[in-house]
């Protein structure tokens, strides 16, 4: 068996059904978490960038203060708000418990010193049953929303049997920014970009003029772009060349 598979189900069969207290099983859950995922335990710090029971404070309208504790903190990742709530029944009493934990985190994001920050990710944990991940990467303060979307943000324990899910939490821990929709969508960006380039003067070498060759591609974009929207038949485009791919003559004859 795979160690990470392994390691994984050791995890669950350890967590499964666990009754006891969330001050009794919450930073060992943690703690376990963390050996799963290869990632650095929590440690008390003099700049408290990642520890358990992290301090913060409170500001009030009225200009007075109440103290607070983070669950768990890892500066410039994420907040961590840990409960146990395997003796409310599952479903809306369940969601509801969660909805106002991540509510919790939420304020306690806000409400980190401004030097620091606000981190990328909320993590919401029901000990020994499932993580909840919430994502709001502008760091500006607004709501902090399921993430990757609402229909996979809920993992739950037997999940962790997946190397793609333990890959996503283990980036939260070490690079949440690389999680960042916007920095993906302009690396693919770039990448068809370069080869939108190579493609052109491959065709410019092939004794085509630049500008044909660039109305022939702005065409074939706007074909592609048809496709995706339903204007053509689903893949006719793309199909048609794959088709025709060893017929350069026949294929440009069904193009035109």
């Amino acid at each position: 068996m795979d160690s990470g598979i392994e390691a994984a189900e050791g995890f669950i069969a350890r967590w499964t059904g666990v009754t006891a207290s969330e001050l009794a099983t919450s930073q060992s859950f943690l703690i376990d978490l963390c050996e799963l995922l290869g990632v650095e335990r929590p440690h008390p710090t003099p700049e408290q960038d990642y520890m358990f029971e992290r301090p913060i404070s409170f500001a009030h309208a009225d200009g007075s203060s109440s103290a607070g504790r983070i669950d768990l903190y890892r500066r410039g990742a994420f907040v961590l708000e840990s409960k146990k709530l395997r003796k409310i029944a599952a479903g809306k009493g369940l969601d509801d418990a969660m909805l106002r934990a991540h509510s919790q985190a939420q304020n306690y994001a806000r409400a980190l010193p401004v030097a620091e920050g606000r981190p990328p990710f909320l993590l919401v944990v029901d000990v020994g049953n499932r993580i909840e991940i919430y994502a709001e990467f502008s760091c500006s303060g607004a709501t902090y929303t399921p993430f990757p979307d609402p229909r996979s943000h809920k993992i739950a324990l037997a999940d962790l049997r997946k190397p793609e899910i333990r890959e996503r939490l283990r980036r939260i821990w070490l690079d949440p920014n690389s999680l960042d929709p916007s920095r993906e969508s302009a690396r693919v960006t770039r990448e068809i970009a370069a080869q939108l380039a190579e493609l052109a003067r491959s065709l410019e070498a092939s004794g085509h003029g630049a500008e044909a060759v660039a109305q022939f591609l702005m065409r074939c974009l706007f074909t592609m772009f048809a496709e995706d929207v339903k204007l053509l038949p689903s893949d006719s485009f793309r199909d048609l060349l794959s088709k025709y791919a060893e017929q350069p003559d026949t294929a440009m004859r069904m193009l035109a």
